[in-house]
């Protein structure tokens, strides 16, 4: 059974930085695609950023994010990385990771202006 965890969420001022991790059990992160979703009180689910493929080297950003967001996979933890720099309030919400379909439970970003 394949299970997500998001840590790492949590409240920055804007300009900050924070790195969301999501640790996968159950399968191998190796291989797979892992999507990052965030929920904004203004806009609705939104995919913010995609890794896929063994090298990890391919990943696709929203235009939102792009240039502030990278997405990375570590094989051993068998965990995959939101790192969010240049925070502004418009960031704020909850972040998922999500992996073969199966969600994790999200973690809350708080952007204070």
């Amino acid at each position: 059974q394949v299970q997500l965890v998001e840590i790492g969420g949590g409240e920055v001022p804007a300009g900050g930085s924070l790195r969301l991790s999501c640790v996968v059990s159950g399968v191998s992160i190796r291989r797979d695609t892992v999507d990052w979703y965030r929920q904004t009180p203004v806009k609705q689910r939104e995919l913010v950023a995609v890794i896929g493929g063994i090298t990890g080297f391919d990943t696709h950003y929203a235009d939102s994010v792009r240039g502030r967001f990278t997405v990375s996979k570590d094989n051993s933890p068998n965990t995959a990385y939101l790192e969010m720099t240049n925070l502004i309030p418009e960031d704020t919400g909850v972040y998922y990771c999500v992996m073969r379909k199966n969600w994790g439970r999200g973690t809350q970003v708080t952007v204070s202006s």
